[in-house]
């Protein structure tokens, strides 16, 4: 399992409180109306299908989905304009970060990223910095269940995947941008609902610190994903188990 995914889940689990259900809820609205603008039919919309899914498997409330898509889709006249921005920059210690935001205010959200980064030694870079050291690939990650390593392997990879890796805790599938579709139905097709599923920045080499210096960088992360315009934050920091317990223990 991923250091990645085994930080995901320690958030889940120290931030798992009603009180931040909102502002998940907030997130998931933006990106289904932005997802929506190419169309509100989740048949012919892939990724408006994607986001929906997402958003009740968090159990978002089907009359906040539905004014989501109204909102994208131009049927909801009265809603604010949002726009996708990536931005590309380094924490401390050279870690590089790409920043995924969704914001009605471009002026706020680069204001808002660069004082984080700015007062922790990092800083925000051109487009195009940081960008060459990451892919774009497909991303499912769930819990196993009742599957076995082998039947999951098989029927994934069949269904066009690259990867993928096996824990009692989590199974987390890569593949290329174009095999999304195939795995993600023949995950359906197995009655899996993802946890996770989407298309994401995978960074082509990891940059290894010691425990106390990745325990730095994953707090600045943690403050730059708590924005409220920011959708995803990609990095290429190797949390190693040692800065994982030292992250939970905080």
């Amino acid at each position: 399992m991923s250091g990645h995914s085994k930080w995901s889940t320690i958030k889940r689990k120290k931030g798992a409180t009603d009180a931040k259900r909102g502002k998940v809820f907030t997130r998931l609205s933006k990106e289904i109306s932005v997802a929506a603008r190419s169309g509100g039919d989740t048949d012919a919309n892939f990724r408006l299908r994607l986001a929906v899914e997402k958003a009740r498997a968090a159990n978002m409330p089907k009359d906040n989905i539905e004014r989501a898509i109204r909102r994208g889709s131009g049927d909801d006249k009265g809603g604010t304009v949002l726009e996708e921005i990536t931005y590309e920059g380094y924490a401390q210690h050279g870690v590089a970060l790409i920043i995924e935001a969704v914001t009605d205010n471009r002026n706020r959200a680069v204001a808002e990223l660069r004082h984080i980064l700015t007062r922790s030694g990092g800083n925000l870079g051109e487009t195009g910095s940081v960008a060459w050291q990451f892919e774009n690939v497909a991303y499912f990650a769930f819990a196993p269940k009742n599957f076995s390593e082998e039947e999951l392997f098989e029927i994934v990879v069949d269904a066009g995947a690259d990867d993928l890796t096996f824990s009692p805790e989590i199974v987390e599938i890569f593949a290329s941008v174009e095999s999304f579709k195939s795995v993600s139905d023949a995950l359906e097709t197995m009655k899996i609902v993802p946890d996770e599923a989407m298309l994401r920045m995978e960074p082509k080499n990891m940059i290894g610190l010691s425990a106390g210096e990745t325990t730095q960088v994953m707090k600045i992360i943690e403050s730059i994903e708590e924005l409220d315009d920011v959708q995803n934050v990609y990095t290429n920091l190797d949390v190693t188990v040692e800065a994982l317990e030292a992250y939970a223990s905080n």
